[in-house]
This record gives structure tokens, C-alpha cells and sequence, in this order.
């Protein structure tokens, strides 16, 4: 079955990325990742002061917080956020600064998609790696990156676009760790859920199709946290 995607994408191509290097004041290293026009901020303080109920003698206590979403109960984003810091510990080295806070801040800014919000959460979790990264001050021993696939009957397709998830009947978030190089990923992370039942062959083709689009997403941040300049900046330089 032949499926035609907004802007002539491939089943297997991202919605154009986008990495900004913000640099908030007040914290140690923030940026905005974009799939399209899905977008998230994140922003990294840390090491720093922790409470002494929080305090952990051996490892730094890794927190995240999620800005409440419109239209979204705060159970639901206490439970991202949970979830969000399980896929980003692999990357952490924390015993390095036991008795120490590293607090990472997340917020959307897009507006609340009502059935899917993957692509959203591929896009915190991606803004949570480059904030990381930027900051420079958390020991890491890995990346992670992530992106949304979703079935469109019975075409699966890398990160649904607004219209694609109104008629999504399967759809998930899949979150790859990468160690040494590009084919050193694991996943470490997916919710993928389905309408119907799902086998085991439909998710490994599912996490076959992601991870080719994570490693994309990784080449994409390197290019630019390895030139220490964002996008912006950059579009900016080439006008002046």
C-alpha cells in the first residue's frame, strides 16, 4: 500500500530537525529540539545543592520536571517525567557527585496534541540530551535520542505529523541509547501501544525503523553541539 506524506516525506524521514542552543540565563546549559513544528525546551542546573531528604551519599540525585501542559492532569505529567528520567539515566555517570542535585527542566512549546503526544516526547527527551550535552558538567558515558513511529493501516511511519496522528491505530515513542558510536544503540525505552493486539515481529520492525531515525537524530546533534554554534546562530551568520 502506497502512502503519500505531507511534504513528499518518505515513510522512513523525520519532519525537518531542529537543534537551538538557547543559552538560559541561570542554568548551567539549555536547548530547544524541534521535529517540525513540535518542540520542547530543556534546561540543565547541576551538579548542584541538594535537600537533605533528596541527598544520596553515593550518587547525585538525578530529578526532572515537566511544566504542566495544557489540557494534560499533572498525574499524567509527573508520569512523563518519570518516565523521561528512567530513558536518560543510561546515559549519566551519577556516582561521580554523590550528595549532589542535577535538576533537569522540561516544557513543551507546542500545543497539546489530544490522542498522541509521541513525537512530543521524542522531542523532550531529545532537548534533555542536547541540554546535557551543552551543559558540560554531568559526566556521561552515552546519547539518547528518540523518535515516534506510528501505524497508518499497514504502513508503520517514522514521526507522525498532526494530521497523520489523527488517524493513527498504533503508535509509540522509542528511546535509543548510543555508546560508542552509531551502531553501538540500544533501546533502552518504548511505549509503543496498538488499537489491536501486536506481535513480537510488528515491534521489532517498529525498533528497526526507529532506531535508523535516532541515528539520524544523533548525527543532527553532533553537527550541531560539535560546532558549538545552534541553527539560529548560524542562519544568522550566513545573512549578516
Amino acid at each position: 500500500m502506497a502512502l503519500t506524506r505531507r511534504g513528499g516525506r518518505e515513510i522512513d524521514e523525520s519532519r525537518p530537525l531542529k537543534v537551538v542552543l538557547d543559552g538560559l540565563a541561570r542554568v548551567d546549559g539549555s536547548a530547544r529540539f524541534g521535529f517540525g513544528d513540535t518542540v520542547a525546551l530543556a534546561s540543565v542546573s547541576g551538579p548542584i545543592e541538594v535537600r537533605l531528604a533528596a541527598e544520596n551519599p553515593s550518587l547525585s540525585t538525578f530529578e526532572v520536571l515537566i511544566r504542566p501542559l495544557s489540557n494534560v492532569p499533572a498525574t499524567q505529567s509527573k508520569s512523563l517525567a518519570a518516565t523521561i528520567r528512567a530513558a536518560l539515566i543510561p546515559s549519566l555517570i551519577l556516582s561521580q557527585n554523590p550528595r549532589t542535585l542535577i535538576q533537569l527542566v522540561i516544557q513543551s512549546l507546542s500545543p497539546t496534541r489530544t490522542k498522541s503526544y509521541d513525537t512530543l516526547v521524542a522531542a523532550m527527551i531529545n532537548a534533555s540530551t542536547v541540554a546535557l550535552l551543552n551543559a558540560g558538567s554531568i559526566p556521561m558515558k552515552g546519547v539518547v535520542c528518540a523518535v515516534a513511529v506510528g501505524r497508518i493501516n499497514p504502513v508503520l511511519v517514522v514521526d507522525p505529523g498532526e494530521e497523520e496522528e489523527a488517524v493513527l491505530e498504533a503508535s509509540g515513542c522509542f528511546a535509543f541509547s548510543f555508546g560508542d558510536g552509531l551502531d553501538d544503540a540500544r533501546c533502552v525505552w518504548t511505549n509503543w501501544k496498538s488499537a489491536r493486539s501486536f506481535d513480537e515481529r510488528e515491534l521489532a520492525q517498529c525498533k528497526l525503523l526507529a532506531s535508523a531515525a535516532a541515528k539520524s537524530v544523533w548525527l543532527h546533534i553532533q553537527n550541531v553541539v560539535g560546532g558549538d554554534a545552534s541553527e539560529e546562530e548560524e542562519d544568522e551568520m550566513e545573512t549578516s
